[in-house]
């Protein structure tokens, strides 16, 4: 491998250059980085398709991981509440054990037979709202019993039936809403309900997914707000202020040998050094005893020897399985609520797919490869419920965004990512280690995580025109009934009374789901309230998630089937016409130009009939 330096007026910087001698060239779009020089923004050190050093791919790998942590962890932490394991540090640790396996899993899918973009799988919290909502239900409310730490046997069969039938059905109901995720993807049904959904219906939706978990950052962060204020702090500062500031660190190559190097670790790992700051405080105060010793005092959850046990409890290895908590079981209004999480995981992901592409140095991936992506993450969804993460998988935008600080592309980066993170699923030390986070600490990163969520939704008002009261009068109305509606019903669980006990689950998971209730009202009203194109911001969305039409040459590289797979599918006339497959288009001719191609079996008539 060489190098090039390029100086650009504040001081020299060192780019690797990939095994074919040249940077890759970025489709378009500036980069954030403002320190490099406008020569090198737009450039990457690996594009998609090429193979970085496999030192380079297992230091990158590691720093996708650890970009992931916080959305990996905070799940099974928030749904150990609901699930009555708040005592119950061991099994808590086999969940984030689980989540990581089956995410490492998910991700090696994606990029080998998926979208084939470098784009990491992990936990949606799309799913997390319906999740909660369906065990609030009055008759999956935790006995009280489970809340008070001294009557909590874990061992017990009594405990182990309480938390597992609660997992079981949330799984059965992860399974049979994924089903709609294959079926929507692998049939090409995404593009057409692309055509319904636009900026209002995603904002409120999206929005809301953070909204409504305020009662639990809430409950987390008034163990402590000393220590909760303290980690949101240092997240902000690190995330923030001190994000264009560079740290130097070791390096090895070839030429140089032994070296340091600059590299924006703040910017990359902001979650992860504010979590881990603010765990050492933590145990210091607890080793010295300032933190109190009474249970019953305020601020004793801040200590970090609550759990300490789990550590060493928990076995070295440990290989999840699918039913590890028992056969699944399936209830219609838990099926309901997970569709409701599925559809805007469908469509968020469509979008992280553009931004990806674009980041690693990809064209705009075609039809065919969305549909591919969005299919294979219904069957990791379905591959989550089966091994009971108690959550589904979906893109994590987090991960597409470092790509364009690392200046790397490669999916090779991604796929070491997914080898480690099955890997790490396998230690059960691992997960151990990290449910003895104080629950302040949990508390602070939930206030910035879910407020970041909640401006994501948001910002999906740019494509809109907002000057429209048309368009003020929607997302208003759509965000404050998805606040008002759930929460009324939280207080009168048992208002709704049809005379159908399913008919009254199902009414009583749907309006209880904030995402639900302000995606509906957004979808319906967006859809029926006159409007223009440009006014509804269709026009502009539909702009920034511009699909390929037909087969593009530059693009089969990057999105087709692995291993040769495709050539040998599209041999079979039959195959051509499936919406996940390689459209039939212009190929290489034996002297270089572009010339028509038909199967054996297929006229070029047919062919386009396919299309």
């Amino acid at each position: 491998m060489a190098t090039e330096t390029k100086d650009n007026g504040l001081e020299s910087y060192t780019f690797h250059i990939d095994t074919k001698g040249h940077f890759c060239k970025l489709p378009g779009g500036p980069e954030d980085d403002d320190l490099l020089g406008k020569e090198s923004r737009s450039k990457l050190a690996y594009c998609v398709t090429d193979v970085p050093p496999w030192y380079l791919c297992i230091v990158l790998g590691v720093q996708h991981c650890l970009t992931a942590f916080g959305g990996l962890i905070a799940i099974p932490l928030i749904l150990s509440q609901a699930l009555c394991l708040q005592h119950d540090g061991l099994t808590q640790s086999y969940l984030i054990s689980t989540i990581f396996f089956v995410s490492g899993l998910c991700t090696l899918l994606q990029v080998i037979f998926g979208v084939r973009l470098p784009i990491l799988q992990g936990g949606t919290f799309t799913m997390l709202a319906p999740s909660l909502a369906m065990l609030s239900m009055p008759e999956r409310t935790c006995p009280a019993w489970t809340q008070n730490a001294s009557m909590v046997n874990v061992s017990s069969p009594v405990f182990i039936e309480v938390w597992q039938s609660r997992m079981r059905e949330l799984q059965g109901s992860i399974m049979v809403g994924s089903c709609f995720q294959i079926l929507v993807g692998f049939s090409g049904l995404i593009g057409f309900f692309m055509k319904f959904i636009g900026p209002l219906t995603i904002a409120p939706t999206i929005s809301l997914i953070g909204l409504s978990l305020f009662d639990s950052a809430g409950m987390s962060a008034g163990n402590h707000w000393g220590v909760a204020a303290m980690t949101t702090v240092l997240i902000v500062m690190f995330s923030q202020y001190l994000r264009h500031m560079t740290v130097p660190v070791p390096a090895y190559s070839k030429t140089r040998k032994f070296h340091s190097s600059r590299m924006y670790i703040f910017q990359i790992l902001p979650v992860l050094l504010g979590i881990t700051l603010s765990w050492l405080v933590c145990y210091l105060l607890t080793i010295y005893d300032i933190l109190p010793l009474d249970p019953k005092e305020y601020g004793y959850q801040a200590r970090t020897d609550l759990k300490g046990d789990v550590i060493a409890q928990a076995p070295w290895f440990r290989f999840p399985y699918p039913g590890q908590w028992g056969m699944p079981t399936v209830s219609l209004a838990g099926v309901c609520g997970i569709l409701a999480g599925v559809t805007s995981s469908m469509v968020e992901s469509v979008g992280d797919y553009h931004a990806c592409a674009r980041l690693s140095g990809a064209p705009p991936p075609p039809r065919h490869a969305i549909n591919r992506g969005v299919g294979i993450e219904g069957v990791g969804c379905l591959l989550a419920g089966a091994w009971g993460t108690g959550n589904g998988t979906t893109s994590y935008s987090e991960n597409v965004g470092a790509l364009g600080i690392t200046k790397v592309g490669s999916r090779m980066v991604i796929v070491a990512s997914g080898v480690l993170m099955v890997l790490m699923g396998m230690f059960g030390k691992i997960g151990a280690i990290f449910t003895t986070l104080p629950t302040p600490v949990i508390g602070g990163m939930f206030l910035v995580m879910f407020g970041v969520i909640s401006a994501a939704g948001v910002a999906n008002l740019q494509y809109a025109d907002m000057n429209s009261s048309r368009n003020i009068f929607i997302f208003g109305f759509s965000v404050f009934t998805g606040l008002v509606i759930p929460n009324w019903i939280l207080k009168n669980p048992t208002s709704i009374a049809t005379g159908v006990n399913e008919l009254d689950q199902v009414l009583q998971v749907l309006l209880n789901t904030s995402m639900f209730v302000g995606g509906f009202f957004g979808f319906v009203l967006d859809n029926t309230i006159p409007g223009s194109k440009h006014e509804r911001g269709l026009v502009a969305w539909n702009e920034a998630h511009q699909e390929i039409e037909g087969d593009v040459p530059e693009t089969s590289e990057v999105y087709n089937l692995p291993f040769g797979l495709s050539s040998r599918f599209l041999s079979f006339s039959w195959v051509w016409c499936l919406p996940f497959c390689p459209p039939v288009g212009r190929e290489q001719g034996p002297l270089g130009d572009k010339e028509d191609v038909t199967k054996p079996g297929l006229t070029q008539t047919q062919a386009s009939g396919c299309q």
